[in-house]
């Protein structure tokens, strides 16, 4: 991310955002024991998760964000590790939720996009629940992303790739630039 970008996830702004689009993003999906929040970025939705899970582990690829969010959260039930959410390093069906918030974007390939999904399906339980949001695509945001990666997610396209990753009941929402999404880990027999 950009300065200028880091910046905005940091600030009052984003934080009245997040007011807002969490209950929507979240609306009736209970997040269980243990959350896997990718790209936390400066952390102010690891803030709002860590009140909603007993649990909750912030996986951030730029080690320098990483390292500070962590000397932030130190001693409180967040772990924050620096890693690669397309390659994760935790065993399989570990997390009771997952979440992705406004990150999609910054996965610089489709290829890569479609492995970060596999992964967060590998590590969710069954029957854990995957939610997230991102923005469309808009001039504004274009603009924000000059010198950094800007690849959103086509909504339509969306719910097939999440079913691709192995997730079951893709739903996808539109609220102005907002996407909203949501998917199931199945069970074994596929429910």
């Amino acid at each position: 991310m950009t300065p200028e970008h880091v910046r905005l996830c940091a600030s009052a702004e984003w934080g009245e955002l997040l007011e807002r689009l969490l209950p929507w993003v979240l609306e009736g999906r209970r997040l269980g024991d243990e959350v896997l929040e990718v790209g936390a970025g400066p952390g102010l939705v690891t803030d709002h998760l860590r009140g909603r899970a007993p649990r909750v582990v912030a996986v951030e690829l730029d080690e320098a964000l990483a390292a500070a969010l962590g000397r932030r959260l130190a001693g409180s039930n967040v772990e924050v590790v620096a890693a690669d959410a397309s390659a994760l390093p935790f065993r399989d069906a570990r997390f009771s939720a997952v979440a992705c918030f406004t990150m999609l974007h910054h996965v610089p390939t489709r290829a890569v996009q479609d492995r970060m999904l596999a992964e967060l399906r590998r590590v969710l339980r069954p029957g854990g629940v995957l939610v997230g949001t991102d923005g469309t695509d808009t001039p504004a945001r274009r603009e924000l992303h000059v010198g950094d990666v800007f690849l959103p997610v086509a909504p339509d396209e969306l719910p097939g790739r999440l079913e691709a990753a192995g997730f079951a009941e893709p739903a996808v929402d539109l609220r102005d630039d907002r996407i909203r999404f949501a998917a199931i880990a199945p069970d074994q027999a596929g429910r």
